[in-house]
């Protein structure tokens, strides 16, 4: 499979896009008034503690205060931690207000929630993450091999000494490297860790005391793979620094980062701007005719198959089978695509063939086993639903790129003109009630006042007889279709 990275820098933004087959897969976006903060570590103060929710509020230094779980306290840093869920008192016993502790983010603040918290410190390299507070050798679940796991357990036990306090997680990137691959990245976290070590000693609540690499630098570190045919970056300064750091982790593919100075935007390749424009819309097509239905609320996201005009050839179990199929495919795409997190509902179209069941969970598992992002799959449904869930550490690709609508609040959808239209006869009815007036104005939006002068003008005749008063209408082209005043004059 070919694959390629994009990268377009400017003095706003970061993009990072990732293209297999000439098809855009993944998109990252850092901008430079809001960088992500997942992997920085700080020193916090704890400003709350909930007790019934067993958890607590830290003041890191951002806008709204961070959010710390017992179950993320690091079990031999603060009192024991906590080793009873049901222990009403476990939080109160290893935190208390004003406490200073060192906190690391899991999750970027998301919509109305602030930054998720771990004490339970991880400081990333290209082929390890380094665990100060831990003393274990864990190895990622993705090298399946428990040969290959042995042999990288026990090379990591040997260079890292006997003298050496934490623990490592070996990565799935780590997989068939040699000993002075490990051995490099061994030096590497250790010496960033003694660089923090001595940053903690004067530091304050608020401070950042490790901040991760910015985007571009990161996409070098953790994605560079031997499958990565060629990175591209439109920017000389990001390359000759993405260049320096690959020569330091991986020299052996520090000649496939190039720097790309085409007069075409780099994302023009390959359509990715195009690309990115889809992944915004709530109807995917696919090629058979049928198309998905994305829809992205709060608690979770959920994705409706239909056959659309694909009518198929044989009948209508087979068709079904086919559109589903696609559309497992599509679907795995499109979770990466716009990073979609949390829980996710798949509604597939009912199959009665238990092997078509079947192969359409399998085709959804091989399209999200190249996705750097944990998901689980579970089983189909009697109803044909299918619940993915998806790790979530930062926005999605919707909710970096837009905002609710001004116009609908969110909703989507607006009430029709005529529904407006009965709102203010009622309206008018009770002001009329209310208050002893010979005459109303309303303001509205063009299409409600049309729609008064025409459809409903016998209704609005019938209104101010009953009423008897006198009914002035007034478009203002300042409101929307929803917003209108009856004002008494």
């Amino acid at each position: 499979m070919s694959q390629e990275i994009l990268i377009n820098v400017t003095p706003q933004e970061t993009r990072v896009a990732v293209v297999e087959n000439g098809l855009l897969q993944e998109v990252q976006i850092e901008r430079t008034s809001a960088r992500g903060i997942v992997s920085n570590i700080y020193v916090g103060k704890v400003v709350r503690i909930l007790p019934g929710m067993q958890a607590a509020f830290i003041d890191i230094g951002l806008e709204r205060t961070a959010f710390l779980h017992a179950s993320a306290i690091q079990a031999n840093t603060l009192n024991g931690g906590c080793r009873d869920s049901d222990d009403q008192d476990c939080i109160s016993r290893m935190l208390h207000d004003g406490q200073k502790l060192v906190v690391q983010v899991l999750k970027d603040p998301i919509g109305s929630k602030g930054a998720r918290l771990t004490t339970q410190i991880a400081i990333p390299a290209r082929y390890l993450v380094y665990q100060p507070f831990s003393s274990k050798i864990g190895v990622s679940q993705r090298i399946e091999h428990d040969q290959e796991r042995r042999r990288l357990k026990d090379m990591v036990n040997k260079l890292r000494g006997e003298d050496e306090a934490g623990g490592y997680i070996i990565r799935t990137i780590a997989e068939s490297t040699n000993e002075d691959d490990i051995h490099s990245d061994i030096q590497i976290l250790n010496k960033i860790w003694q660089g923090m070590q001595q940053r903690l000693a004067d530091a304050r609540p608020g401070d950042i005391i490790y901040e991760d690499l910015p985007l571009a630098l990161r996409i070098v570190r953790d994605m560079v793979r031997e499958n990565i045919e060629r990175v591209r970056i439109d920017s000389r300064e990001t390359w000759e620094t993405a260049i320096k750091l690959a020569r330091e982790l991986l020299p052996d593919l520090a000649s496939r980062i190039e720097y790309y100075p085409g007069e075409r935007p780099i994302f023009d390749l390959y359509s990715v701007e195009d690309e990115i424009q889809k992944g915004l819309c709530r109807t995917v097509p696919l090629k058979s005719g049928g198309h998905i239905v994305i829809d992205q609320t709060e608690a979770m996201t959920t994705i409706d198959v239909n056959t659309g005009t694909f009518v198929g050839h044989r009948n209508q179990e087979e068709t079904i089978f086919k559109t589903n199929l696609e559309s497992a495919q599509a679907i795995a795409r499109q979770l990466r695509l716009r990073n979609l997190g949390g829980i996710i509902i798949i509604d597939f179209i009912d199959m009665v063939d238990e092997e078509h069941q079947l192969q359409v969970l399998r085709a959804l598992k091989r399209g999200l086993a190249r996705d750097h992002t944990k998901t689980s799959i579970n089983e189909m449904t009697a109803l044909g639903l299918v619940e993915v869930t998806r790790k979530r550490t930062r926005e999605s690709l919707e909710r970096i790129l837009c905002e609710p609508c001004p116009v609908c609040s969110g909703r989507g959808v607006l009430k029709t003109a005529q529904t407006v239209c009965y709102e203010i006869f009622r309206e008018i009815l009770r002001e009329s009630r209310e208050y002893e007036v010979d005459r109303y104005r309303v303001l509205a939006s063009k299409p409600v006042i049309e729609l008064l002068l025409n459809d409903e003008q016998e209704s609005l005749t019938g209104l101010q007889e009953f009423i008897r008063a006198r009914v002035e209408l007034q478009v203002d082209t300042m409101y929307t279709q929803e917003e209108y005043d009856v004002v008494i004059t």
